[in-house]
């Protein structure tokens, strides 16, 4: 059964990139502690580039043993990995380019393929290859790291896109997404729903009425909104927001 939900506001965005810094660099540290070694898998978007900022500071002090970590990516626009549109390249340029860690423990998506669904397919089997599986043979990522978008998109699953949303086997996937005229690559609610932690980043104020939505709004509203359906099967969600995007649900900072 999945854990109860837990939220957390804060005051103001800088104050929930930090906390969402933190909170990956202790689930970072226990994964290695524990299991000698942490699967991620990031974001692409703009919301977490400032927790990439903060996390690159790490690779000055040792506090995060990069050495030890596998990194993937949740969800990737269909363009070269050097496009300014890439997912890849912001995570890179805010992030990796600062860590000791090597090429091969790297794992972007080949959503520049000329046959997107063969690539969707080979990233799976990626996955499948590199990150333990639980019991019921889905890859368990220590750390699934998504935002969220003011109609409620998350990773690249979004409202009326019934082949990413709907999908009960396969892992990863490529789809059009109307809204945007263009296809991209996601990871999928099987694979999501797998892993031992996921923080939901939101802040701003465009996010507010999804928010409200999502935190205490009745289950037929929530139903049509793809951020609300990630529930760890057998592990934590963290929603991790500021007080904008908080400020038309019951939730107020602590």
């Amino acid at each position: 059964m999945p854990r109860e939900r837990k939220v957390v506001v804060e005051s103001l965005p800088d104050d929930a990139t930090r906390l969402a810094a933190e909170l990956c660099k202790t689930i970072i540290c226990e994964s290695v502690a524990q299991r000698g070694r942490a699967y991620i898998a990031l974001s692409g978007g703009i919301t977490p580039r400032a927790t990439y900022q903060l996390l690159a500071k790490t690779a000055m002090t040792g506090a995060v043993p990069w050495s030890q970590v596998e990194v993937f990516f949740g969800d990737e626009r269909d363009v070269p990995h050097d496009d300014v549109d890439s997912n890849f390249r912001m995570v890179q340029q805010t992030l990796l380019d600062y860590l000791p860690i090597t090429p091969s423990q790297v794992h972007p998506m080949p959503a520049d393929a000329e046959d997107l669904d063969r690539a969707a397919a080979a990233y799976e089997q990626t996955v499948r290859k590199i990150v333990p599986a639980r019991a019921d043979g889905r890859p368990c990522f220590d750390l699934i790291l998504l935002g969220m978008g003011a109609e409620g998109h998350t990773a690249s699953m979004f409202p009326c896109t019934p082949e990413a949303l709907e999908e009960k086997t396969r892992l990863v996937v490529a789809h059009f997404v109307p809204v945007l005229g263009r296809r991209r690559m996601t990871f999928t609610f099987p694979l999501i729903n797998a892993a031992r932690s996921v923080i939901v980043l939101v802040t701003g104020d465009d996010k507010a009425n999804v928010a409200a939505t999502i935190l205490d709004g009745d289950e037929q509203a929530k139903s049509k909104l793809p951020a609300a359906r990630i529930a760890p099967d057998d592990g934590q969600c963290m929603l991790v927001l500021d007080a904008a995007a908080a400020r038309r649900s019951s939730f107020r900072p602590a």
